[in-house]
């Protein structure tokens, strides 16, 4: 492509190569005999003419027949996002859990546990830690029993997966290897092992016992005796629910593994199912004759007395843990514990808050006028109590040192407070009125007389003049 200057005009020209100043018939042409060259040798014959169009689409008319396009010999060049065939080798297991092929169950168990618990999903927060996990738990699943492991020692990854289950096998080992999260921080093993450890002793279960508690009690502790029930080892067959003398067999449906496999086939492959055997009900032992005293249960029901010490500063809602005095475990397993919840009982003198005690005392309107020492109850007793005069109603006293020792720490107590509330009479005598009255008009001579304070002699001229004995008035009414 180049510009050409005209001499007679001045004007540019622009000149194409010369493949594109051909016809589009020629062109075409062109076109064809580049690809015809590119077709091998004995594959030319099968070369097709100039493509025509029918309601098909683009096809070839050759001896009568519609054919791509393309010819059948030419192949199309792979493009670059074509899928390779894809090869897997066989895992191996024991690279994965990090042993040996000689190693011993023990190290294996020893070897998954530490995996697990550098990857699992909640532990480790990297990107790949849930596909090491779910490849560590796959490879102990297979290398964990013995049949399996076995298998894989001399047939490989087939012979634990097998050639035609593909599909559901696949399926069932993920789901296999989910199975063992929970018993990777608990001691767990494969399912056949799980099965073979619960026809073996078990631990009880934990009992609970509410008991009521009196407020000194419960301030002070004490000893209280309680009564429950629970079950306990059967002293006659100690445990195994079988009669003395016999000894159980092994389960022949299930050979004592406590499950049985059912293999079902499908159009997509090989379908297994692993359920509780029927017969030995998961034990893997069947027996002939129980116990007679426990009916094969092993425990029996039994009501219990024992005596509890309470200690000082319990509340409501506090819990006291008896070792051993739960439900004996199955199949002679040790038994759980007792939790005895304690709920004290309400007093009519006193509240608690916590360490703390409050209570109330009622006085008269002249005590709180003139002051007095009264006698309050307590939890250790009555103790005196100074009333200032004055005292005013809803007053509060605080005796330190009187309240509930701590839990845990005798030595430590809280306070007693008292709230003064003071009684006022309903009912009043002519002589109560009268005296009452006089302290009325006194209050308000004071009043008009701007807190002027009448003296003594004046209190007695005024009660010459009444014509009573000197002194007597509204206080030395109160003190008869």
């Amino acid at each position: 492509m180049f510009l050409k200057t005209n001499a007679s005009s001045g004007s540019k020209i622009l000149h194409l190569p010369h493949r594109f100043n051909l016809p589009l018939e020629q062109r075409r042409k062109r076109r064809q005999r580049k690809q015809l060259r590119r077709i091998p040798p004995s594959c030319r014959v099968q070369a097709l003419p100039r493509p025509q169009r029918y309601p098909g689409g683009l096809t070839q008319k050759f001896s009568g027949t519609a054919l791509n396009a393309r010819p059948p010999c030419v192949s199309r060049r792979p493009s670059r996002y074509a899928r390779m065939p894809e090869i897997r080798a066989d895992e191996d297991y024991y690279s994965t859990l990090g042993v040996g092929r000689s190693a011993s169950s023990a190290d294996i168990k020893a070897a998954y546990r530490k995996l697990a618990r550098k990857y699992h999903p909640d532990v480790n927060q990297s990107p790949d830690a849930k596909e090491k996990f779910q490849k560590v738990s796959h490879a102990y699943e297979i290398l964990s029993d013995t049949e399996t492991r076995q298998r894989y020692d001399q047939f490989g990854e087939a012979g634990v997966k097998g050639a035609a289950s593909a599909g559901f096998s696949d399926f069932a080992q993920d789901f296999g290897s989910f199975s063992d999260i929970f018993d990777t921080f608990f001691g767990g093993q494969s399912a056949q092992a799980r099965s073979r450890r619960s026809s073996g002793p078990q631990p009880g279960d934990d009992l609970r016992l509410d008991v009521d508690v009196p407020f000194e009690k419960a301030v002070f502790g004490a000893e209280q005796k309680i009564r429950f029930s629970h079950l306990e080892t059967c002293s006659t067959c100690t445990g195994t629910g079988v009669k003395p003398g016999t000894s159980p067999r092994r389960c022949s449906s299930c050979d004592g593994k406590g499950s049985t496999v059912q293999v079902t086939r499908t159009p997509l492959g090989m379908f297994q199912q692993t359920t509780t055997c029927s017969t030995c009900r998961g034990t893997g032992e069947t027996v002939d004759e129980y116990c007679g005293t426990c009916g094969g249960r092993g425990r029996s029901q039994v009501t219990k007395q024992l005596m509890i010490t309470i200690p000082p500063g319990v509340d409501t809602g506090s819990r006291l843990r008896v070792r051993n005095e739960g439900d004996a475990g199955p199949r002679g397993g040790p038994p759980g514990d007792l939790y005895v919840m304690l709920r004290v009982t309400s007093s009519p003198d006193f509240t608690r808050d916590g360490i703390n005690i409050y209570s109330k005392v009622k006085i008269s309107y002249l005590d709180a006028i003139l002051g007095r020492r009264i006698s309050v109850k307590t939890v250790d007793g009555p103790v005196d109590v100074d009333i200032s005069p004055g005292t005013q109603p809803g007053a509060v006293l605080r005796i330190e040192g009187r309240g509930v020792p701590k839990l845990g720490n005798s030595y430590i107590r809280g306070d007693h407070s008292v709230t003064v509330e003071i009684r006022i009479p309903t009912r009043l005598s002519a002589e109560q009125r009268r005296l009452v009255q006089e302290l009325k008009d006194i209050e308000s001579g004071n009043s008009s007389k701007n807190g002027a304070v009448p003296s003594a002699a004046g209190d007695k001229e005024r009660g010459r003049k009444s014509g009573k004995k000197g002194g007597e008035g509204f206080f030395n009414f109160g003190k008869k």
